[in-house]
């Protein structure tokens, strides 16, 4: 990596580093992620890799890898090649990191697919993909069915919830998924059925694939809240420089020799909750998947059932757990940290939960394109800091304005990043690519961010998030933070609409905790922290803000529904 010490703030943030962690991470040595999953499987057989949080179904490292090489083995015998891609659609179900894994030892590229998706979104994303072959949960088979023939799609593999589970465990799998109201299993004509997969011990035995640091790993679909969703590739380099900038930055926190749980209630199709879990691996620890964290009290649970040392999660599911009173009866005592990501935390939730789990909330930042880690509080600072801590190891950022130049110390400028982990660019989208990506290699994160005297980062609103109101900058996140403070308020966005005195105005949407809260009691809390022009007008009483499916509220599709709204009152 090209040395721009004096060109990116001069690296101060190296200053703030804990004692003994190292600026630079190794890169040489990194291979595939098979091989390094490979070498985890070595050196803890017996351990447990992943276990069904709903049921208790353990897969051991031995099991994983003897299921996973099955499935490798299986896509080779249908002739998908190095380089196919292969779409993934299931929620947190262990069949996922199965084939996961298996695709990637096969040298194909992952494309994870979220199990929600609408015809028209999985559509676009099979086609965009070029995906030639699918394994898809049952119950979202009749999805596919309505656009597979539209699509590259060649094989299908379905899997039902049950598949892994022993018989006396079936009905557990079963009923849950009917609770979640999801249509009865779809038999698709023509697939293969995933169980008889890898139950075949006498299957096709996998051919080892020369899987290169450079080569596609992932073709990981945004979120689409920007634009149009499109595949950011990551190879395996990027990924498993990623999972090393991690481990060296949580590695002194815990005691290694004995298996580390961490929750991962996020879907494993996300960037984060797939990178947790790969991170996990490579540290001999254990995954609990939940398949549905929005059942607050059946994820409560399962929380009870553990001594985990890690959970990642967003703000909102942080805020759901505290306002769940059984949560305060869950064994915290071998939680070592909770890491925020996704949006903003809130300061409200974050001491809410220190003081209720005597562990820090630790904020990070990271996005798909990233692989996704960029920043992260030191995990040694229990208090919270407001800010997303201190750019990895290995991890170069520059804070530049709307012509490219680097801002002063303080000053808001779009944050730019440059490192390993930093993707290859949008999958068959050149100009977005290039759009991006700066004459240096910095790749613009469109979040607006400053930078303290230490070092340390703070988002403090999207770009195209910036409401301007009668010509002075106002920031969403400051609005949201001031307004969640408030006892009656249980979420909240802020948003900006066109206004015919100020250019725009803020609107802020909440849905209330105290069913008493007026828009004066929120104008009044605003007024004691806001100067003027930042005290929003508008205020709206919501049942629910519109979420992506990892809790991050959807601040375009709120403007988009006033904008609906106001067109339809004037054509009325």
């Amino acid at each position: 990596m090209t040395d721009t010490r004096e060109t990116t703030l001069k690296r101060i943030w190296l200053h703030s580093y804990p004692k003994g962690m190292p600026s630079e991470i190794a890169l040489d040595d990194l291979g595939s992620i098979g091989a390094f999953f490979e070498r985890s499987v070595a050196q803890f057989p017996d351990r447990s890799a992943f276990i069904s949080g709903a049921t208790g179904r353990t897969l051991s490292y031995l099991e994983l890898d003897r299921l996973s090489s099955r499935f490798a083995g299986h896509l080779q015998s249908l002739g998908l090649k190095p380089g196919t891609r292969i779409g993934l659609m299931m929620p947190n179900v262990l069949q996922y990191p199965i084939c996961q894994i298996g695709a990637l030892r096969a040298g194909c590229v992952v494309v994870n697919i979220n199990p929600m998706y609408t015809p028209r979104e999985l559509e676009h994303q099979l086609r965009d993909a070029g995906a030639e072959a699918v394994v898809i949960l049952e119950n979202f088979a009749h999805i596919l069915s309505k656009v597979i023939s539209r699509t590259p799609v060649k094989h299908v593999l379905v899997t039902g919830a049950a598949d892994l589970m022993p018989l006396h465990m079936q009905w557990i799998a079963k009923a849950l998924m009917k609770a979640k109201g999801l249509i009865p299993p779809y038999q698709l004509p023509g697939h293969e059925k995933l169980k008889a997969v890898l139950n075949n011990a006498n299957g096709p035995r996998l051919k080892p694939v020369d899987v290169k640091p450079g080569d596609l790993a992932f073709l990981q679909y945004t979120g689409g809240t920007t634009g149009v969703s499109k595949g950011a590739m990551l190879t395996h380099l990027n990924v498993l420089a990623n999972s090393r900038q991690a481990h060296t930055w949580t590695e002194p926190f815990f005691d290694l020799s004995q298996a580390q749980i961490a929750i991962t209630a996020l879907p494993m199709y996300h960037i984060f909750a797939m990178s947790v879990a790969i991170n996990i691996l490579g540290l001999g620890g254990t995954n609990v998947l939940v398949a549905d964290p929005r059942n607050t009290k059946a994820f409560v649970k399962v929380l009870a059932k553990y001594r985990f040392a890690m959970l990642p999660a967003v703000n909102t599911l942080f805020n759901n757990l505290l306002n769940e009173p059984s949560f305060a009866k869950v064994d915290f005592s071998a939680l070592r940290v909770s890491i925020g990501g996704g949006t903003a935390v809130q300061r409200s939730v974050a001491e809410r939960w220190q003081q209720l789990t005597k562990s820090p909330l630790c904020e990070g930042y990271g996005l798909t394109e990233c692989s996704p880690n960029v920043s992260v509080n030191p995990l040694d600072r229990p208090e919270y800091s407001g800010t997303i801590g201190l750019p990895l190891p290995s991890t170069e950022v520059s804070l530049r304005n709307e012509e490219g130049a680097e801002v002063a110390l303080g000053e808001r400028g779009e944050l730019c990043v440059r490192g390993p982990q930093v993707m290859q660019g949008y999958w068959m989208r050149p100009e977005e690519t290039a759009a991006v990506m700066t004459h240096d290699g910095f790749l613009r994160t469109g979040d607006v961010a400053t930078m303290d005297e230490q070092g340390f980062l703070r988002i403090v609103d999207r770009i195209k998030d910036l409401v301007l109101v009668s010509g002075f900058n106002v920031y969403p996140n400051e609005i949201e933070e001031v307004v969640a403070m408030h006892p009656g308020v249980n979420e909240v966005a802020a948003i900006g609409r066109p206004d015919v005195a100020s250019g725009e105005a803020i609107h802020l949407c909440i849905v209330r905790k105290d069913p008493a809260l007026s828009k004066d009691d929120v104008i009044r809390h605003c007024k004691l922290s806001l100067t003027g022009y930042k005290v929003p007008r508008h205020v709206h009483f919501m049942d629910e803000l519109p979420k992506s499916p990892v809790g991050k509220i959807l601040r375009r599709q709120l403007r988009e529904q006033f904008a609906e709204s106001a067109s339809a009152d004037v054509k009325a």
